[in-house]
């Protein structure tokens, strides 16, 4: 349903983000009343379904009116009828990265090894330029996986981590991990090749990001 409406957003938003830092006279004008716009809607829109999740919850709480079997949660994933989580989520899919990560600490206060909630962390922390958390996450999930697929993607974007830190022998030894757990995974050969010519395009892996 509102699927349309954020792709427009996010389609803005790059726009500005792009175009802002060098535009001139009416365009600068124009991209910031782009940027004003978006501001006020994604308060509007986050304010609204705050409410109404608010109200549903109300009326699950006071009405004796079990869920259809389709929507209850997994056992195995109870933080993902947490609040905060959608919250977080909502907060994410809106780039509004700083209030995502305030949602999902509250989750992982609760379900520490929420796999789910450590991805969005560590991605959060690097859209704000803070590795050193963001590798704090993701190195807790390697205790947690047993996927090897998902180990190597793991291990791949902590070598991007310690490459774009230009600490190249940890990240070459990490892309190495990566391939092991994963020969058939891409990025991180073409990561190897940065580290040895010292500089260059790091792949952090669309399949990742994919998973949020």
């Amino acid at each position: 349903m509102f699927q349309h409406l954020f792709a427009e957003m996010n389609k803005m938003l790059q726009e500005i983000v792009t175009d802002y830092p060098s535009a001139e006279g009416a365009r600068r004008n124009d991209l910031l009343c782009k940027y004003n716009m978006l501001h006020r809607l994604s308060d509007e829109v986050m304010d609204e379904w705050l409410a109404f999740a608010e109200k549903l919850s109300q009326f699950r709480e006071h009405c004796d009116f079990p869920l259809q079997p389709e929507e209850e949660v997994p056992q195995e994933a109870p933080e993902l009828a947490m609040d905060s989580f959608v919250r977080g989520q909502g907060y994410y899919k809106l780039l509004m990265y700083g209030k995502c990560i305030e949602q999902f600490k509250e989750v992982i206060q609760q379900h520490p090894d929420s796999l789910a909630a450590r991805l969005y962390l560590a991605m959060a922390y690097l859209q704000e330029g803070d590795g050193e958390t963001a590798w704090g996450h993701l190195n807790h999930m390697l205790a947690l996986i047993r996927e090897s697929k998902l180990k190597a993607m793991i291990y791949n974007a902590l070598g991007c981590i310690r490459a774009s830190q230009e600490r190249f022998k940890e990240a070459s030894e990490l892309f190495s991990l990566s391939l092991l757990h994963d020969p058939a995974l891409p990025e991180p050969n073409v990561n190897l090749e940065v580290c040895r010519k010292r500089g260059g395009k790091l792949h952090f892996g669309n399949q990742l990001v994919s998973l949020l």
